[in-house]
């Protein structure tokens, strides 16, 4: 078995701590150290890399922490198990996506390293980022989006590694993915909510032209209006709002969910009374702001422990999240 060795970069600006880390948990990850392995001990660390005691101990001390090496007393530190990278690329960090990642790293063992990158939704920078990260880790968590060259760069990773979350577009038969649907389901929604909004006279979707969210939702809205004799329309820039008495704004973005709010507030109507809200996507803060925001969402923390699950043991799943309505004062 080839011998562990170590010399810190003293250009670099990782600290030596970390250094020595990353070289341990590359050879065990390379199979140089295998579980059951004694590490180096710090002496011999100490004498090869000149290294301080306070730093190789610092050194073993996290990795202990992260539960990838176990201290025996009187013997040594010893391999417990490898240390697995998880690569995981998310459109943009919002409040949800947060309660998506939260849950992910709950969900987690501690020898799993995650690695987050955003891409916003450019391509550009999709292509560049995946491919400086294909090979490097042991599972890829993406959640991707409409755009036809997507295919064929995911399709770059191994299969086997690869997850899609969120959004099943461009997913390939036999392909892992945990995901949810923005258009059935939005139908279906609304029709368990009829009961609150049958009172109003139409439905307006604020769905400004800069959001990413699928169009079928959209769609879904105007056919449950249509089968349900409410007027329906589509308020593509907020700054054409004017909120009208027996309406409900049916917003996809927080930024203009707070631009109703304003402007109700200046007019002085009341939710429920005057007009209702119905917002996409669950926060933590919606359930507190106006005394309630209605909501439209999938189980964030459902799709976080899902692909938990996938990034531990990289097993083929196919799971369809459920999208539910939440009903609060809004409304």
């Amino acid at each position: 078995m080839q011998k562990f060795s170590f010399k810190p970069n003293i250009n670099s600006g990782v600290s030596k701590v970390q250094q020595l880390v990353e070289a341990l948990i590359r050879s065990i990850n390379l199979k140089m150290l295998l579980e059951g392995d004694p590490l180096p001990s710090v002496n011999e660390i100490m004498k090869e890399s000149g290294l301080s005691r306070d730093t190789v101990f610092k050194s073993y001390a996290e990795l202990k922490r992260r539960e990838i090496v176990e201290a025996i007393p009187n013997r040594g530190y010893f391999v417990t198990r490898s240390q697995k990278k998880v690569f995981l690329f998310l459109d943009t960090f919002k409040a949800y996506k947060e309660v998506l990642y939260n849950s992910f790293k709950l969900n987690l063992p501690k020898n799993i390293l995650v690695d987050i990158n955003f891409h916003h939704y450019n391509f550009e920078l999709f292509k560049s980022i995946i491919h400086n990260s294909n090979g490097k880790f042991n599972s890829y968590i993406i959640m991707n989006f409409n755009h036809p060259g997507i295919p064929e760069i995911i399709g770059e990773i191994d299969p086997e590694k690869l997850l899609l979350i969120d959004w099943s577009i461009h997913s390939q038969p036999g392909q892992a993915k945990v995901y949810q649907d923005f258009g059935e389901s939005v139908y279906k929604c609304l029709t368990s909510g009829w009961h609150l909004l049958r009172k109003y006279d139409e439905v307006v979707c604020v769905y400004p032209q800069y959001t990413f969210h699928p169009f079928e939702s959209i769609d879904n809205v105007g056919k449950f209006c249509s089968d349900n004799g409410l007027n329906f329309s589509i308020l593509y820039d907020i700054q054409e709002l004017d909120i009208k008495v027996g309406r409900v704004y049916f917003v996809f973005e927080d930024i203009d969910l707070a631009a109703v709010l304003e402007q109700a507030n200046r007019k002085k109507f009341k939710l429920r009374e005057d007009f209702g809200i119905l917002s996409y996507n669950d926060t933590p803060m919606k359930q507190f702001i106006s005394n309630g925001i209605t909501v439209i969402s999938t189980d964030f923390k459902l799709m976080g422990k899902k692909a938990a699950e996938f990034a531990i043991a990289n097993e083929m799943v196919d799971f369809l999240v459920q999208t539910e309505l939440i009903i609060r004062e809004s409304l």
